[in-house]
């Protein structure tokens, strides 16, 4: 039973030095810091790059035992003032 989750995403050192957009790790862990599941982002890298704020994406969430457990995806999306139907969504 999970009644709070702590989010810590996995900084890549290549990120860091290049100051490049690499797919976003991301372990999730309960409120004593045990880790309870696992995340990774999926995308291209122009997606990551190019789009950053408003990148389609993949992020699939495994526990422990590397079975997936939720996927969540997120459509590209315009989010101009021109076209305020095409509001972002997961």
């Amino acid at each position: 039973q999970l009644d709070r989750i702590i989010i810590h995403q996995q900084v890549d050192l290549l990120e860091a030095i290049l100051g490049t957009e690499t797919s976003s790790k991301y372990e999730i862990k309960n409120h004593l810091g045990q880790r309870v599941y696992f995340a990774v982002e999926e995308n291209g890298c122009f997606d990551r790059n190019l789009c950053s704020p408003i990148r389609s994406f993949t992020i699939r969430i495994a526990d422990n035992t590397g079975r997936e457990v939720i996927t969540v995806n997120r459509p590209l999306r315009c989010n101009s003032c021109w076209f305020p139907c095409f509001l972002q969504e997961v």
